[in-house]
């Protein structure tokens, strides 16, 4: 299939964008792709490539935008129920801290996500999942974390296996039981983080090879924060996970430093989420390593907090920046990756292009996958958006509309107005 005539093909470069260097979109203006099966095998001009392959069936992107898929690099997709009497609560002074004090937040998913099914949690996970996919995200890191107990942390990550095989939304999960102190524990919270070692991390690595046997092992994520988990317990939990060979990704610096950042780099971690109070030490730390740092500005957004992460002084320092939606029932109810782009413009202070870089390629390097996702080069995987805009720059000024008009995944194309997301049949 030959994707001709976009206004602006929109490439990328193949590897992540440092520092400064954000922001390098590799436009084609009159720009035509082929894809073969789930492979992308050329990328020129529109002249040049009929010329090439005059027989080749056309999708003609009508003198649209194309794009790489967004990939969100940080989602808490799976979960049962919602809080919004909490957000009212919030409206009133409560904090969010405040509130997981006295049993709410996080707490309060953990209840109903523990009570469901496993099919409630795929009926109610699906829903999300495809809302995400019709604005544009093609791949999505997704995090387990509201059971806080085995058996229940096992059977979220069941629902996103399942997901990922139905498709079309492609899903790299994470194992996050290090998310909060359950109830059971708060009057010995060292107990859960030897719970999560000893027995957790262990099991889950012998129940992914039975269930998984054929996929890279999952991430496994903790939440280093004030009333979550210190920074000996991240520390323990992150080293028992390095030693059976999960990869790494840390919350931190949300709420307050305690010193993640630099713990995470030092046991090189793939990423680093949320980054509001980081200082400028770990800054430094972040621009000579190759952990990714992965900006959530919805969170701050949805919190009406007045900090967001200092992304400016992170590419001043040549790290690596990503953006990615934080999708969660707390704090941050959305996916769409449009929107993170428009706040990431106004809040973080990224141009339109430094934004789509952050969401794409930067994001694939977030969750190990940019040697076949994040941009548009022969050999790399066929995910690519159509957008009904002639020029890019409209991706961040614009916002509260879907400005995706065709999702094409691995090859076969999905126009986002069918409410099924069936493949299209041309």
């Amino acid at each position: 299939m030959l994707i001709h005539s976009a206004s602006q093909l929109i490439t990328l470069t193949p590897n992540p964008q440092r520092g400064k260097k954000l922001g390098e979109l590799g436009l084609i203006k009159n720009g035509a792709v082929l894809i073969q099966a789930e492979k992308i095998i050329a990328v020129d001009s529109t002249p040049e490539l009929l010329a090439r392959y005059p027989h080749e069936p056309g999708l003609d992107a009508a003198n649209c935008v194309v794009m790489p898929g967004f990939i969100d690099a940080h989602t808490h997709l799976v979960w049962a129920g919602n809080r919004a009497a909490e957000f009212e609560m919030r409206l009133k002074g409560k904090s969010y801290l405040e509130i997981l004090a006295t049993g709410g937040g996080i707490l309060s998913t953990v209840s109903a996500t523990r009570r469901a099914s496993l099919l409630d949690l795929k009926a109610q996970t699906r829903q999300r999942s495809h809302e995400i996919f019709r604005h544009g995200t093609t791949t999505a890191e997704a995090k387990s974390g509201y059971g806080l107990e085995l058996k229940s942390e096992l059977q979220q990550l069941q629902t996103l296996l399942e997901l990922d095989q139905e498709g079309p939304l492609e899903i790299h999960p994470t194992f996050l039981a290090a998310h909060a102190i359950p109830l059971e524990f708060t009057t010995n919270p060292q107990d859960y983080t030897n719970l999560i070692c000893q027995t957790m991390l262990p099991t889950l690595k012998t129940w992914w090879s039975e269930h998984a046997p054929h996929q890279k092992l999952p991430f496994v994520d903790v939440f280093c924060e004030q009333g979550a988990f210190t920074l000996l317990q991240t520390r323990q939990i992150l080293t028992a996970a390095k030693v059976l060979g999960f990869p790494l990704k840390v919350h931190v610096d949300e709420f307050e430093n305690l010193g993640g950042t630099s713990l995470a780099i030092e046991l090189g971690a793939v990423s680093v989420d949320h980054l509001v109070k980081t200082s400028p030490d770990d800054i430094s730390m972040l621009g000579k390593s190759s952990t990714v740092a992965v900006s959530l500005p919805c969170t701050p957004f949805g919190l009406a907090e007045s900090a967001y992460s200092p992304a400016r002084a992170i590419l001043d320092a040549d790290g690596i920046l990503a953006v990615a939606s934080d999708l969660n029932p707390g704090t941050a109810w959305c996916g769409d990756m449009q929107f993170v782009l428009a706040l990431a413009c106004r809040y973080l202070r990224l141009t339109p292009a430094q934004a789509i870089a952050a969401g794409t390629i930067n994001a694939a390097a977030a969750i190990q996958c940019s040697d076949w996702l994040g941009s548009i080069h022969a050999g790399k995987q066929a995910d690519l958006l159509i957008l009904d805009i002639p020029e890019y720059q409209q991706l961040g000024y614009r916002f509260g509309t879907n400005l995706v008009k065709t999702v094409i995944k691995r090859g076969r194309i999905y126009p986002v107005q069918s409410p099924e997301l069936k493949e299209s049949s041309q």
